[in-house]
C-alpha cells in the first residue's frame, strides 16, 4: 500500500481516486507508516514504561516492533502520513487507526484482523477530504463486511480519454467534489479460500473545469452527477498475510453495475480482473507478480474511466475505455528486518471510440527499502522511488504496494 494514491481495492467497480473508492484510497493513506510516531512516543531511553504499557521493541531480537501495541484491545494508532502523489501535490493525512489482533493459529487466507479508520487529508493544491471506514469479520471468519463514507474536494488535471494531442502538454484543471458511501458483504464458500460478495455504492459528484471557454474540454463534462450501483465480486485469497505476503495468491473478478434504478442518473458497467501471486525463491527472497485489467461500457462519467495504475505513473494521467497493467517485484530481506525492493511494470489503455483508438503505453521501474515493523502481522513499511514517463515519484509504503483487504 502506498502513501501516494495507490491502486485500491475496487469492490468490483472503481479505481483510485474515484468517488466510491476514494475511501479505499484514503484507507491506504491511513494505514501508511504510523510507526514513526510510535517510535518517538514511549521510546525515549532511560524512561521506564509501566508494565501495563505494550512494548515497542521485540522481546526476540530487540528491534523496533509495534505488534504488541497493535494487539491491545481498543488501542489505536495516531497517524500523520505524508502525501507525495504528483497529481494532487504535497500534503498529509491525519487518522486514527484501530487494528485488532489476528488469529495466531489461522491458516493462510484465514484469521485476518479487523480494521477501523477515521481521518482527514489536505494537500498544497487545495485537495481536502474526510473519511471513515471499517472492515470486519464475523461468524468464525465466514463473513466479511466492508463499509465506508467519505467527503472530498479533489483538484486534478484532465489529459483526455485516450491519446489527445491538444491535452497532452496542456491539460485542463478541474475540481471534483464528491460525497460517497460504499457497503459490501462477502461470504466464504465452505472452508475454502474462495469468497463471493455483493455490495452497493452511491456517490454524488460535482465537476467544474477551469477555462471552459477553450475548446479542448467538452462542456458536457462539467456537470453534477449521481451514480449508484451493485458491486458483485468473486475472489480467491491464499496469501499468508494481508499486509506484506511472502507466499500465496489473490485473484478477484468484480463488476460495477450502475443504473438509474439503483440511484444514479446514468447507466454503465465496469469489469475488473486482478491477479497477484507471491512466491518465495529462497528464505529471504520473495518474488511478487501482479496483473490487472479494467473494462468500461456505457455512459461512463469521465472521472470513472479506467486508467493505468502503476508506481511511477500519476493518477488518472492515462485514461481509456480499457486499461491494463502488469508489475513484478523482488524483495530481498538482506539483514535482520531490512529489505531491498526492485520493481518494474508496464501498462496501456485503449478506446472503443473509432475516432480516437490511439493506445497509450507506458513502462515503469524503481527500487525501495523496507523495514519489518510488525513481525506478528507480517507488516513491512518503507519508501519507494519509481521512475515513469514524468520522472521520479516517491511513495511511502505500508505493507505491499498491491495490498488487498
Amino acid at each position: 500500500m502506498s502513501g501516494c494514491w495507490p491502486e485500491a481495492q475496487q469492490g468490483g467497480a472503481l479505481n483510485r481516486p474515484r468517488p466510491f473508492t476514494s475511501l479505499a484510497l484514503l484507507l491506504c493513506f491511513a494505514f501508511v507508516a504510523g510507526t514513526s510516531a510510535l517510535a518517538q512516543d514511549g521510546g525515549a531511553e532511560g524512561q521506564a514504561a509501566p508494565e501495563a504499557r505494550p512494548r515497542i521493541r521485540s522481546a526476540d531480537d530487540g528491534w523496533l516492533d509495534i505488534s504488541e501495541f497493535l494487539d491491545q484491545s481498543y488501542g489505536f494508532v495516531p497517524l500523520a502520513i505524508p502525501i507525495t502523489e504528483p497529481t494532487i501535490g504535497l500534503g498529509a493525512v491525519g487518522a486514527l487507526t484501530f487494528i485488532d489482533k489476528p488469529r495466531e493459529d489461522a491458516a493462510a487466507g484465514f484469521g485476518r484482523p479487523n480494521v477501523t479508520v477515521v481521518g482527514a487529508l489536505g494537500t498544497d493544491n487545495g485537495t481536502k477530504g474526510a473519511f471513515a471506514g471499517d472492515m470486519r469479520h464475523w461468524l468464525d471468519d465466514r463473513v466479511k463486511t466492508l463499509a465506508g463514507v467519505m467527503r472530498a474536494s479533489v483538484n486534478l488535471d484532465f489529459y483526455g480519454i485516450g491519446h489527445d494531442a491538444a491535452l497532452q502538454d496542456h491539460p485542463r484543471s478541474y475540481n471534483l467534489k464528491t460525497t460517497a458511501l460504499v457497503l459490501q458483504g462477502r461470504y466464504r464458500i465452505a472452508e475454502s479460500p474462495v469468497w463471493v460478495g455483493l455490495g452497493y455504492a452511491l456517490a454524488s459528484t460535482s465537476v467544474s473545469f477551469n477555462g471552459l471557454e477553450e475548446p479542448q474540454v467538452q462542456p458536457a463534462f462539467q456537470r453534477d452527477s449521481r451514480v449508484g450501483g451493485l458491486l458483485p465480486t468473486l475472489s480467491f485469497d491464499s496469501r499468508d498475510n494481508m499486509f506484506t505476503p511472502n507466499r500465496g495468491s489473490y485473484l478477484e473478478l468484480s463488476a460495477g453495475l450502475f443504473s438509474e434504478a439503483l440511484g444514479g442518473d446514468s447507466a454503465f458497467q465496469r469489469v475488473n480482473l486482478a491477479a497477484i501471486h507471491y512466491h518465495p525463491l529462497a528464505r529471504d527472497l520473495t518474488l511478487g507478480v501482479m496483473g490487472s485489467s479494467v473494462l468500461s461500457f456505457g455512459d461512463v462519467p469521465f472521472y470513472l474511466r479506467p486508467f493505468i495504475s502503476l508506481r511511477g505513473v500519476p493518477v488518472m494521467r492515462y485514461q481509456g475505455d480499457f486499461a491494463a497493467q502488469v508489475e513484478a517485484e523482488l524483495r530481498w530481506q538482506f539483514w535482520e528486518r531490512f529489505s531491498l525492493v526492485g520493481f518494474a511494470g508496464a501498462g496501456g489503455t485503449r478506446n472503443q471510440d473509432r475516432s480516437n483508438r490511439a493506445s497509450q503505453n507506458v513502462t515503469t521501474g524503481g527500487f525501495g527499502l523496507r523495514y519489518e515493523i510488525a513481525r506478528k502481522y507480517g507488516l513491512h513499511m518503507g519508501l519507494d522511488v519509481a521512475y515513469g514517463p514524468t520522472g521520479p515519484v516517491y511513495y511511502v509504503q505500508f505493507g505491499s504496494a498491491w495490498m488487498r483487504p
